[in-house]
């Protein structure tokens, strides 16, 4: 896969009389993982339907570098919180869903194929979503987004919805599968464990209006990085400084603003 190059200068939105972004400039390189953390409400989602095109910067611009793969279907691709799944079709028929109108049979098969053993799939292609566990559940919506090559993954906490065990257990795996599909990838997270195991560039946004308040840089490759690396804690407990500072500093505006 082919990934692209993001370059985000002085982006910002208003809904209404509210200003969400502000000024914010950023750039993801190609096949390059870039997590958004920050607290809640400070436009993290906003920012991610901004990269993927479903809203328009009312300030700034967003410009996409790179060139496309022959076999990429779909550039910018996104996986959400919820599992999204048809009840009433199989796993491999979910993931056929996005490959009907491109491909012949024989290329859906091979490329089903394919994404089910990259996420560990293989054996589930004929089992119904409801026989599946959260976990896998969402490894199939995974599996479909891959499923279309994109050049860029867009993943808004496409783990919150799993238990903490189970989210702990899948996120090694999750690791994995980002690193071997090589693409541009985006992924909002108010989880920091998350943050420090899977991001290669960290941007802390701060309250809204949300701006770039640290970006954070992690060289080390992703099949390298455990969840009790002591390195990796400490990034996350700086994470943790950072934003509980911007929250101290907010309660005191709060307090100290005029009745």
């Amino acid at each position: 896969m082919t990934g692209l190059r993001l370059i985000l200068d002085s982006v910002g939105h208003a809904y209404g009389g509210m200003t969400v972004l502000n000024a914010l400039s950023l750039t993801a390189e190609p096949g390059e993982v870039l997590v958004l953390v920050g607290p809640s409400g400070c436009g993290k989602s906003t920012l991610l339907g901004i990269i993927g095109g479903m809203l328009a910067p009312t300030a700034g611009t967003v410009v996409i570098e790179g060139e496309v793969a022959e076999d990429c279907l779909n550039p910018l691709t996104y996986v959400f919180q919820d599992f999204s799944l048809l009840p009433w079709r199989s796993v491999a028929g979910n993931i056929d869903l996005v490959l009907a109108a491109r491909l012949s049979r024989p290329q859906r098969a091979e490329r089903i194929a394919e994404v089910l053993a990259v996420t560990g799939l293989t054996e589930f292609a004929n089992a119904w979503p409801r026989q599946l566990s959260g976990g896998m559940r969402q490894r199939v919506g995974i599996a479909r987004a891959l499923a279309v090559r994109p050049a860029c993954l867009l993943l808004d906490e496409p783990l919150s919805a799993l238990d903490a065990q189970t989210r702990d257990l899948l996120l090694d795996e999750f690791a994995s599968i980002i690193a071997r599909a090589s693409t541009t990838t985006i992924y909002v997270t108010h989880n920091l464990a998350e943050a420090v195991r899977l991001g290669q560039q960290i941007v802390v946004l701060s309250r809204r209006p949300g701006r770039v308040a640290a970006i954070i840089r992690i060289q080390r490759p992703l099949a390298e990085r455990s969840a009790r690396d002591p390195d990796l804690r400490a990034i996350e407990q700086d994470l943790w400084t950072m934003i509980r500072a911007d929250a101290a500093a907010a309660e005191r505006e709060r307090l100290n603003a005029p009745a």
